[in-house]
């Protein structure tokens, strides 16, 4: 399936939970925070964006609108909720 983000929009693939502690100790679940951080897949046509496919960004906890997209979840949101670029 391909989603191309309207307007001010990104579509980001949602980063995995961290099953570990830096100890080593696993983390169950239903104990795992929803991550805040993602890889932008797609974006809209917006002068408004900031960002490029395959950069790894920061968004605000409840931004976005949830889709899974081939088993794997995604969100749809606004260029503004985006609150970091995560830089290696």
């Amino acid at each position: 399936m391909s989603i191309k983000p309207l307007g001010a929009r990104i579509l980001v693939k949602q980063a995995e939970a961290e099953q570990k502690t830096s100890g080593g100790l696993y983390i169950p679940e239903t104990a795992q925070e929803k991550t805040q951080e993602g890889i932008v897949i797609a974006i809209g046509e917006s002068d408004e964006i900031k960002v490029k496919v395959n950069d790894r960004v920061i968004y605000d906890k409840y931004a976005g609108t949830s889709i899974k997209i081939d088993g794997a979840d995604h969100l749809v949101m606004k260029m503004e909720d985006v609150i970091a670029l995560v830089q290696k």
